[in-house]
């Protein structure tokens, strides 16, 4: 019989908690990572401020999407193998189902005016989200000076250098690490062993506590196991279809495309969704661009992961090249297919990786290093921010490169007005009056059906 866990929270508590989050996750990761702490650290108090941060930081060095995988580990942490499994799985879910339902959608009637006004609506709604989040990210992690121009870096570096996210979030680790080892307060921030308040909840303050949880320790045995169990369960839909078959049947390169996809895409969302958008579209034939840029605008408006948009382009091809079963039944079945290949593998990085990190939470350096992580996403983040809003109110942004330098130049005649009033609207709403995110979300999706009606 396990030993008992470090807190008093039932399983079936924190399933609710994860089905919340989940119906929550809208905006991208960075709305996802902000309603997780709001809950988790904010409101039940799980985890600490440090504890959270730490999780996230190894997050971003994985492959996948890091806000279901940040719901693994931390449903690990608290209820272990099933915590995570459960946290990992319901994150996913909503957003699997909604993506479903709009694909039918989108399969059957194309681009009619109500639902491109559903998706007008949104996309401001979920600007706003963003904002929201590079301002709720920022508070927490950018304490001093240093981490100030470690994101002001960040993003220059992505923004106007287009840098790759790899050596960014490298660059930032070593500057971390260095400070860490060398002892600088200045790199102990967000949690650590200071009282709640500047720092946030602290980790002896929450209801895991700070001290490492019996099943939190590296077993070998254990990591053997599951890694097994999970690379059996990822790997043999990929084998059977390739054998039953063949290599070029629509199923077995939706299978091997994701999963190659699911271990080579780093860089977040956007840098995975352009290496899918050039395969999907220029290699394989499953998509016309814009329907790409269609798909995106489900998964930016949907709860869950933004990569969940891989889920349309692998329904989408099967529809179109069904034969010879029923097209309805072929994308139904690749857009399980694509979701299972695509998510299976995060929970084998976590299982095998957190038990590990978990016990170098302590270490200075490692903790130098995730906390300068956490600073140079912030600026990455505001990049996602100003990327998203000159495409959402401006129908055309051109690129200048010259000198070493990238720059957006927005179109003004394409202005959209009716975008920038909607999207201010969203930002005056959640930063003036405090309106909640689903609020915003169905005012905004309401306010664009209305505009393509009239």
């Amino acid at each position: 019989m396990p030993p008992p866990l470090p807190h008093d929270v039932p399983f079936r508590e924190a399933v609710r908690v994860w089905l919340r989050i989940a119906l929550l996750s809208f905006g991208g990761p960075a709305g996802q990572i902000a309603v997780m702490h709001r809950i988790l650290v904010e409101e039940q108090r799980w985890i600490g401020e440090h504890r959270f941060l730490h999780a996230l930081n190894y997050c971003m060095l994985l492959p996948g999407p890091e806000a279901q995988q940040l719901a693994i580990y931390i449903g690990w942490l608290m209820h272990r193998t099933k915590g995570g499994l459960v946290a990992g799985t319901l994150f996913v879910l909503p957003g699997f189902i909604a993506i479903l339902a709009l694909s039918y959608l989108y399969a059957a009637l194309g681009n009619v005016g109500m639902v491109e006004g559903l998706f007008f609506g949104l996309k401001a709604a979920v600007l706003a989200i963003v904002v929201n989040a590079v301002v709720r990210i920022g508070k927490r992690a950018l304490r001093n000076n240093v981490m100030l121009g470690i994101a002001a870096a960040a993003f220059v570096a992505i923004f106007f250098l287009d840098i790759a996210f790899p050596l960014i979030i490298l660059g930032a680790a070593l500057i971390g690490f260095v400070g860490g080892k060398a002892g600088s307060p200045l790199f102990r921030v967000g949690g650590g062993p200071g009282a709640e308040g500047a720092s946030g909840l602290a980790d002896g303050a929450s209801l895991l506590g700070a001290e490492l949880p019996d099943h939190a320790r590296p077993d070998r045995a254990w990591s053997l196991k599951i890694s097994a169990i999970c690379l059996t369960l990822w790997l043999t839909p990929v084998a059977l279809l390739l054998l039953a078959l063949g290599p070029d049947n629509v199923f077995s390169q939706i299978a091997t495309f994701f999963s190659r996809m699911a271990v080579v895409t780093f860089g977040g969302a956007y840098a995975v969704l352009s290496y899918v958008a050039q395969a999907a579209v220029q290699h394989y034939g499953w998509l016309a661009p814009g329907e790409m840029l269609d798909g995106l605008g489900m998964a930016e408006t949907t709860p869950g992961p933004l990569i969940q948009v891989v889920q349309f382009v692998g329904f989408m091809g099967a529809f179109r090249d069904a034969a010879p079963l029923d097209p309805w039944l072929a994308a139904t079945l690749a857009a399980i297919l694509t979701t299972w290949v695509t998510f299976v593998p995060c929970f084998l990085w976590i299982f095998l990786g957190a038990p590990y990190v978990e016990r170098l939470r302590d270490n200075a350096a490692l903790s130098g290093a995730m906390t300068a992580i956490t600073a140079a996403v912030v600026g990455v983040v505001l990049n996602l921010a100003v990327w998203f809003g000159l495409h959402v109110v401006f129908a055309e942004v051109g690129e200048w490169r010259g000198a070493g330098l990238r720059l957006l130049i927005p179109d003004v005649a394409s202005l959209d007005l009716a975008a920038l009033v909607l999207s201010v609207a969203a930002l005056l709403a959640i930063f003036r009056f405090g309106v909640g995110m689903l609020k915003v979300l169905g005012a905004c999706a309401l306010a664009g059906v209305l505009l393509s009606l009239w």
